[in-house]
């Protein structure tokens, strides 16, 4: 059996020192194109970062619809003073605008869980000889509610691109001022990072 091994092991080696049949063999570079010197290709760098300090006016692409939760003018009173306090001012008519604004409010539904645990406490207290179980069991309860969901999207006035976007969420339950209250409260939520650094 030994002799077996040292047979295999013999072959082995003598076949890792035949001829190898594979040469390295490359062809030259192809040479550059004519025109690489003098032109630069811009697809091949990223973007430049985009400076939000140049927008300064706003006017609206779309006005936002209003629901029976709030009007359209609720929407963009809220939404015209939170940009302002941002430094953005309404454009005057007869110049362009430095930003687009368009604002969506609608309705969805989410689904919360929220877990209790219930049960009782028994072990084993060692400053005594008293034995015990302990034990508990999860409660999870589901339940589902309604909020409105505000979305906000910025575009650059002069290429219409889109540049920024942002949502925010309340309840939909309460008064007349409630909502309005909530709907300010969404609308500086959804600003809050605006502009971004």
């Amino acid at each position: 059996m030994k002799q077996l091994w040292i047979l295999l092991l013999l072959a082995a080696l003598a076949a890792c020192q035949s001829h190898n049949p594979y040469v390295a063999d490359s062809k030259p570079l192809p040479p550059a194109p004519a025109h690489s010197p003098q032109q630069l290709d811009r697809s091949a760098y990223p973007a430049a970062p985009r400076d939000y300090g140049r927008y300064r006016t706003w006017s609206w692409q779309r006005l936002p619809a209003g629901t029976a939760w709030a009007s359209s003018e609720q929407v963009q009173e809220a939404l015209s003073n939170a940009l302002d306090q941002r430094g953005l001012r309404p454009y005057r008519a007869g110049k362009a605008s430095d930003l687009k604004v368009s604002a969506e409010l609608r309705l969805e539904q989410r689904t919360r869980q929220v877990r209790e645990d219930y049960g009782s406490q028994y072990g084993h207290n060692r400053y005594d000889d008293q034995y015990g179980m302990w034990g508990s069991a999860p409660r999870v309860r589901s339940y589902t509610e309604e909020v409105m969901v505000l979305r906000i999207e910025l575009f650059d006035g002069q290429d219409g691109q889109p540049i920024w976007s942002t949502s925010a969420e309340t309840l939909s339950s309460g008064s007349q001022s409630e909502r309005a209250a909530a709907l300010r409260n969404a609308v500086q939520q959804a600003l809050a990072a605006y502009p971004p650094s």
